[in-house]
C-alpha cells in the first residue's frame, strides 16, 4: 500500500478515486508514565514514555486506515494527514485520513 502525504505521484496517474479512509486511535495516559513525566518535567527534556505512545497510537491508526482502503480496493492512500484531539482528561485521540 503507497502512503504519501503528497496529493499526486510523479510518475504514477490516478485511475479511480474510492473516496476517504481514515484510521483513529485512543489511548489514555498510563500511571507509571504519569510519575516518570512529572520528574522529568522538572528537570527538563523528552518525555520518552508519551512519545512511545504517541508512536503506537499513529502506527494504529494508520494500519486502520490501510485495512480500511484495502477493503474498498484500493493501492495507495494519498494526501494523507494527521489529527489529534483530547477526548477525555487523560486521554487522546489521533486521527489520520487521506
Amino acid at each position: 500500500m503507497l502512503i504519501s502525504n503528497m496529493e499526486i505521484i510523479p510518475g504514477r496517474k490516478i485511475q479511480q478515486h474510492y473516496g476517504l479512509v481514515q484510521g483513529s486511535s485512543v489511548r489514555a495516559k498510563h500511571v507509571g508514565r504519569d510519575i516518570m513525566a512529572g520528574l522529568k518535567n522538572l528537570s527538563g527534556g523528552e518525555l520518552k514514555g508519551y512519545t512511545e505512545l504517541l508512536h503506537e497510537s499513529r502506527e494504529e491508526a494508520v494500519e486502520r486506515m490501510k485495512q480500511q482502503a484495502e477493503a474498498i480496493g484500493a493501492n495507495a492512500i494519498l494526501n494523507v494527514r494527521f489529527s489529534t484531539s483530547s477526548v477525555a482528561q487523560g486521554a487522546a485521540e489521533i486521527y489520520v485520513y487521506g
